[in-house]
C-alpha cells in the first residue's frame, strides 16, 4: 500500500495526538490558530441500542460433498435462564446403512442396540447438578427428502418412545466400553465422550433387523422405511438450570446407531456368532438437522421485544442459538462535523460494548465472542468495511479486525470500525442497518448468520447506562 505525502503528515500527527491527548471527551486540542490541522479524540457520540429478535436461519444445507455450509456442531439440550426464558433446542437425524443391502443372517437376535452421539466442542450451562431426560421417538416422514430445514421446523414423530436417557451429561469425560471382537473375547475400549441412549429392543426388531431385503437395499430405501430419529428433552422429568450441548455429526466423529445381536453361525447350526453393526449418522449423507425454540415469556426481555418505541433502555440483550440481537444506530453522527466545524479524518474509531454489572455470573457466562454485521442495499447481511478484505478501507482495520472476542478483565469487548464511521460521515455509506450479535466463539468460525453452533448470551450496558454503557471513540484529525 502506497502512502501519498498528505497521508504520511496525517499519520505522523495523528502518532503525536495519540501520546499526548489525555482527555478522553475533550472535542479538540489546544494548537496554534495559524494551524491548518487540529487532532482530538471524541466519546460522547450518542449510540441508540434496541433488543430485536434474530432471524430464522437453515440448520442443514445438504451433505458436505455438495457444500460446506453445514454448521461444525449441532445443538442439543433445554436450558432456563431468569432473564432470558427458556432456550430448547431438539434433533432430527436420519439413519444410513453399514452397506447396501444389508443383512442380519439367519435367526438374528437382539442383544442391545445403543445410539452414540459424540460431543462436540461448546456447551453452555450446568453439568453439576442438572439432571437431563432425553426422550427419542420415531420420525413419521422421511427426513431425508425433506425440502427445507429451518430453524423453527417442527419434526412429527410417533408418540411411542423408543429409547431414553436420564442422568447428568459429561461432555469433556471419555468413557470406556466392551468391544465385541468375532472369534475372540470382548475387549475394554476408550470412546470419546458421548451421549449413549439405549434404544428399546422391539422398537429396533420390528423398524430395523425385521425391515425386509428391500428396505435395507439402500439408503434411500431404508430411510423410506424407517424415517428417522426425533431427540428432545423430556421437561416434566428433567431438573436444574439445563444447559445446551453440541454434538458432532461430520463423518469421521462417529454418531451411530450400534446394534449388538447374535445370528446362527454360517457353518455349524448349533453355534451362535455374537455380533456388532454399526448405521452411521452423518450430516455428510443425509439430513441432521435441528429445531430451536426460544421463550421470553414473563421475562425483561419479552417488554422489549414488544416496545416498538425508540424507548432505550439500561440494558439490552443478546443470545445465541438465533435468538437474539441489537439494532445499533447513531442519530447525530452526521452532525458531528458541524459540530466540529471543519471535514474530518478518522484516524482510529473503536466500539466498545461493556457487560452489564452482575450478568456474568457462571454457569451463564457472557458470550464468548460476538459479530457486527451490516446491511447492504439489497437488506442482505455483510461486513462492516473495516472486516471486508474486498474494501478499500480494509487496512485500515489492521487487516479485518472481528472483535477480540471477551475481554474477561476489562469485561467488554471491542470492534475497530474506523472505515464504517468514517464512510457514514462522508455519506458514502448509507444506515441500513447495523447489528450485534453473538458469534461462534473461535476466530476461525467467525461469520454473521444467525449463530447456531453458540448458546452463550450476554447482557449489555446501553448509551445511557452509567456505570456501564455502550460507546464509540472517535479519533480524528481535523482538516480545514
Amino acid at each position: 500500500m502506497k502512502f501519498t505525502k498528505l497521508d504520511l503528515l496525517t499519520l505522523l500527527i495523528s502518532l503525536f495526538i495519540f501520546a499526548s491527548c489525555n482527555d478522553n471527551n475533550t472535542i479538540g486540542l489546544d494548537v496554534a490558530p495559524d494551524d491548518a490541522i487540529q487532532g482530538a479524540l471524541v466519546d460522547t457520540v450518542t449510540i441508540n441500542t434496541k433488543t430485536v429478535a434474530d432471524e430464522v436461519t437453515v440448520t442443514y444445507y445438504g451433505p458436505t460433498s455438495e457444500t460446506n455450509q453445514n454448521p461444525t456442531r449441532v445443538p442439543f439440550g433445554y436450558l432456563t435462564d431468569p432473564l432470558f426464558g427458556t432456550a430448547d433446542a431438539g434433533l432430527a437425524l436420519s439413519v444410513n446403512l453399514p452397506t447396501n443391502a444389508y443383512s442380519f443372517g439367519t435367526n438374528a437376535v437382539i442383544d442391545s442396540a445403543v445410539l452414540v452421539l459424540p460431543y462436540a466442542t461448546n456447551f453452555y450451562g450446568d453439568t453439576t447438578t442438572s439432571v437431563y431426560s432425553v426422550d427419542v421417538q420415531q420420525l413419521t416422514k422421511d427426513l431425508s427428502i425433506e425440502g427445507s430445514f429451518l430453524s423453527n421446523k417442527e419434526y412429527a414423530a410417533n408418540s411411542v418412545i423408543a429409547g431414553k436417557f436420564t442422568g447428568k451429561i459429561k461432555p469433556k469425560t471419555t468413557g470406556r466400553i466392551s468391544e465385541i471382537v468375532p472369534g475372540k473375547p470382548d475387549t475394554m475400549k476408550v470412546v470419546p465422550p458421548s451421549l449413549r441412549i439405549k434404544l428399546n429392543n422391539d422398537f429396533v426388531v420390528n423398524n430395523v433387523m425385521n425391515a425386509g431385503a428391500a428396505a435395507l437395499l439402500n439408503n434411500a430405501t431404508f430411510n423410506s422405511s424407517f424415517k428417522g430419529l426425533k431427540l428432545s428433552v423430556n421437561k416434566t422429568t428433567s431438573s436444574g438450570t439445563g444447559g445446551i450441548m453440541f454434538f458432532n455429526f461430520a463423518a469421521s466423529a462417529g454418531a451411530r446407531l450400534d446394534i449388538y445381536y447374535k445370528k446362527q453361525n454360517a457353518t455349524t447350526a448349533t453355534a451362535k456368532d455374537t455380533l456388532a453393526v454399526t448405521f452411521p449418522i452423518s450430516q455428510n449423507v443425509n439430513p441432521v438437522a435441528a429445531t430451536i425454540k426460544h421463550n421470553y415469556d414473563g421475562t425483561p426481555v419479552a417488554e422489549q421485544l414488544a416496545d416498538n418505541s425508540n424507548k432505550q433502555y439500561e440494558v439490552t440483550y443478546l443470545q445465541g442459538l438465533g435468538g437474539l440481537r441489537n439494532k445499533l444506530s447513531f442519530p447525530y453522527l452526521k452532525e458531528l462535523t458541524k459540530n466540529i466545524g471543519a471535514k474530518i479524518v478518522i484516524n482510529k474509531a473503536e466500539l466498545v460494548v461493556d457487560i452489564s454489572s452482575g450478568t456474568d455470573v457462571a454457569p451463564l457466562n457472557p458470550a464468548q465472542r460476538l459479530a457486527l454485521y451490516q446491511y447492504d442495499i439489497a437488506g442482505k447481511r455483510a461486513l462492516i468495511p473495516d472486516q471486508n478484505p474486498n474494501d478499500p478501507v480494509w487496512y485500515r482495520g489492521n487487516g479485518g479486525n472481528f472483535g477480540t472476542g471477551y475481554n474477561i478483565g476489562t469485561k467488554n469487548y471491542t470492534f475497530i470500525v474506523t472505515g464504517l464511521i468514517q464512510n457514514l460521515i462522508d455519506g458514502k455509506t448509507v444506515d441500513n442497518g447495523l447489528y450485534l450479535a453473538p458469534a461462534a466463539p473461535l476466530l476461525a468460525e467467525y461469520g454473521i448468520n444467525p449463530s447456531l453452533t453458540t448458546a452463550d448470551r450476554s447482557v449489555i450496558g446501553s448509551f445511557i447506562n452509567s456505570n456501564h454503557k455502550v460507546k464509540l471513540n472517535i479519533y480524528y484529525t481535523k482538516i480545514d
